[in-house]
């Protein structure tokens, strides 16, 4: 990793964090657990091990880290526990490929949020893709309304918002590791689930798929995503979710047979047109 750039080594961990949580929503959607037993399992299981982790390498430093972190720290803890929630929850209230849609739009609402507080102000291209992407988005949700889908569409886009916020907090505080503030919000998401638990037992196989899934496709990707804003921007890194929102429903798809609708299938192919044309054009000038 060293004799990477600065460049090489955001994408890289972007790109591998990505492709460990493609199969993320068919773990999802496999598992018989009630949702807040989901929620408390995603929040435990990558909190003990990346807390383990963080002690085996950082030793007492991990709480010198936590506690140097400053107002970044809380801001991520909170929206990274926000986002932890409202992912389970929106897969489990609508199509899967809805909620990776609303997700892909991530990276223009990560544009609008630097404008503000970075002073990145985007450039006509962006504007016109933040433009495009969102009346498709605005499309998937009336056919949502339709079909009942529209409070699960509402929670993948406050996911969305959460990952943007997330990951211009991250950009805003270069200089320091906001890791030790994602274990923390681990822990939060785990304390706020035990609230609505119905039942902690694990039954059948979710004894494997639950386990399997907070650490593949939870634990390992959150370090890699906190860690990769520091060294490329903020858009950038949330633009690697587009292969989620590819990937993700094709894996639903061949496994369990869910088929998005028309429309969302529609809307989708916009989004991914917009954002990848616009990524294209970015790297081209670059």
């Amino acid at each position: 990793m060293s004799n990477l750039t600065d460049q090489q080594k955001g994408s890289l961990m972007a790109f591998v964090a990505v492709m460990f949580i493609t199969p993320d929503s068919l773990f999802i959607r496999l598992s018989n657990i009630d949702t807040w037993g989901l929620v408390f399992y995603r929040g435990l299981i990558p909190f003990i091990t990346v807390f383990i982790g963080m002690l085996l390498i950082y030793r007492l430093n991990f709480f010198k880290l936590l506690f140097t972190s400053g107002y970044h720290g809380i801001i991520y803890i909170v929206t990274f526990s926000i986002t932890n929630i409202t992912f389970v929850v929106s897969i489990q209230n609508t199509n899967v490929a809805n909620t990776l849609l609303m997700i892909a739009t991530a990276p223009m609402l990560s544009a609008i949020l630097s404008a503000f507080f970075l002073k990145e102000p985007p450039d006509k291209k962006t504007l016109i893709s933040i433009i495009v992407t969102f009346l498709s988005v605005i499309y998937i949700f009336f056919d949502s309304l339709k079909v009942g889908n529209f409070y699960g569409d509402i929670l993948g886009f406050i996911t969305a918002l959460g990952l943007a916020i997330g990951a211009v907090t991250i950009r805003s505080a270069k200089s320091k590791n906001l890791v030790p503030a994602a274990v923390v919000g681990k822990l939060l998401v785990a304390t706020f689930a035990i609230i609505f638990v119905e039942s902690f037992v694990l039954l059948k196989k979710d004894i494997i798929i639950v386990p399997l899934m907070c650490i593949l496709c939870v634990a390992i990707p959150f370090v890699l995503v906190t860690i990769a804003p520091r060294f490329i921007p903020a858009a950038e890194v949330n633009l690697f979710f587009l292969l989620e929102t590819i990937i993700g429903p094709i894996w639903v798809w061949l496994v369990i047979k869910e088929q998005p609708s028309i429309e969302t299938l529609q809307g989708g192919v916009i989004i991914i047109t917009t954002i990848a044309i616009h990524s294209f054009l970015k790297l081209k000038k670059s």
